[in-house]
């Protein structure tokens, strides 16, 4: 989903998703509709809560679900600012924090691997929803009777800061409840074993969330449970992954130029797609006089039509040279699986500072290097031999 920035805080990018934007009415219209609810849950507060007549009366209801809604995301935001700013402080990178259908997040280039430093970071952002919270309850004790309409926010706001704190830290990795656990398991384990049993807890604690939500019939409750359960998985592999791939450069997965099938731009479409048919390849280096010249894969020929594939040449579909995501062979094999994930893409060439063409890396080449390291082997160059045929 496309998001837009909104400005910058401590050098941090502040985003907002497209989702941000239907879902802030939607929670302005829950909470002005359940005025006279949280008017009584608010008694459980020791001051006097506000008069429901005069907030319950015209669009006062409305007006007062768009300020909760508002203040709540402003909330939210300076939580990840706590995660950032704490981060920040270990020397880490936070790529942006955005603002989106679930709440917010802040999108770090890489979380720390000391325990030490996850835990701080991971806690910073409860610390300061508490902290909000408690300013929301001074603020909402401060305030005259008269002004019920401001005493309803604050004392919403205290409420549900507090609230958010609290959810956030039960043990649904990658929640900050979870990664307070895998940096707690990580004292006297490896990261990535302490990450795997984090992982664990967390798809339990999403499928638990997900059967509530199923039995509630809450939709954001399953958003997300199914959220949690993903974010889980996908970070249980990617620690796995970068503890595998460690000290590998591309040079020793990469298929060498030499033993690369190749095009031209001459081909046609339909010598193209025999070839793929009978190499079992879905894409190819093109090139041109000996040089790199771009790209051609099964997606790119989908738009020729079978009658004119003998009319059609590889120069007419190919994704040209410029366009083409590179790594070069002697970076971490983890910056080649990262651009291939940024890019949506399958393989990728790698050139020399010269740029010429010094081989291709596919995701096919990380899973088998990654299987060889599971089971205990050396990631040193592989093979053609060795290489399996098809490249997805």
């Amino acid at each position: 989903m496309a998001s837009f920035r909104i400005g910058r805080i401590f050098g941090i990018p502040i985003e907002l998703d497209l989702t941000f934007l239907l879902v802030l009415p939607l929670f302005a219209w829950i909470i002005g509709s359940q005025v006279e609810f949280w008017i009584d849950i608010l008694g459980i507060l020791p001051e006097a809560t506000p008069s429901t007549g005069a907030l319950t009366e015209g669009s006062t209801p409305w007006l007062l679900g768009l300020a909760a809604a508002v203040g709540l995301f402003v909330g939210v935001l300076l939580h990840e600012l706590g995660h950032s700013v704490v981060a920040l402080h270990y020397g880490l990178t936070i790529e942006s924090i955005k603002l989106w259908l679930l709440g917010g997040v802040a999108q770090f280039t890489e979380m720390p691997e000391d325990w030490r430093q996850e835990l701080a970071v991971a806690v910073a952002g409860p610390i300061v929803s508490v902290a909000v919270g408690v300013v929301s309850y001074v603020v909402f004790v401060a305030l005259p009777a008269d002004l019920p309409a401001a005493r309803f926010v604050a004392g919403y706001l205290a409420l549900m800061n507090v609230a958010l704190a609290g959810f956030n830290m039960l043990p649904g990795f990658p929640m900050d409840g979870g990664r307070v656990l895998r940096a707690l398991l990580a004292r006297n384990r490896t990261h990535v074993r302490a990450t795997e049993i984090a992982a664990a807890v967390g798809k339990g604690f999403a499928v638990l969330l997900g059967l509530l939500g199923l039995v509630a019939f809450d939709l954001i409750m399953i958003a997300l449970a199914f959220f949690i359960y993903m974010g889980a998985s996908g970070e249980a592999q990617q620690t796995a992954l970068k503890a595998a791939f460690e000290g590998v450069t591309v040079r020793d997965i990469m298929t060498p130029a030499a033993d690369l099938e190749t095009v031209t731009q001459e081909t046609t479409i339909a010598d193209l797609l025999d070839r793929m048919l009978r190499e079992r390849h879905v894409g190819y280096p093109v090139l041109q006089n000996g040089r790199f010249a771009g790209m051609v894969t099964l997606e790119d020929t989908q738009s020729v039509r079978e009658v004119e594939r003998d009319a059609y040449r590889v120069e007419d579909v190919m994704t040209e040279a410029g366009d083409v995501p590179t790594v070069r062979p002697d970076q971490p094999v983890m910056d080649a699986l990262e651009t291939m994930q940024e890019h949506g893409v399958g393989r990728i060439p790698v050139m020399t500072v010269d740029d010429e063409l010094a081989g291709l890396i596919s995701r096919t080449d990380l899973m088998m290097a990654f299987n060889i390291a599971q089971s205990g082997g050396s990631l040193g160059p592989i093979q053609t031999q060795e290489r399996l045929l098809e490249r997805p």
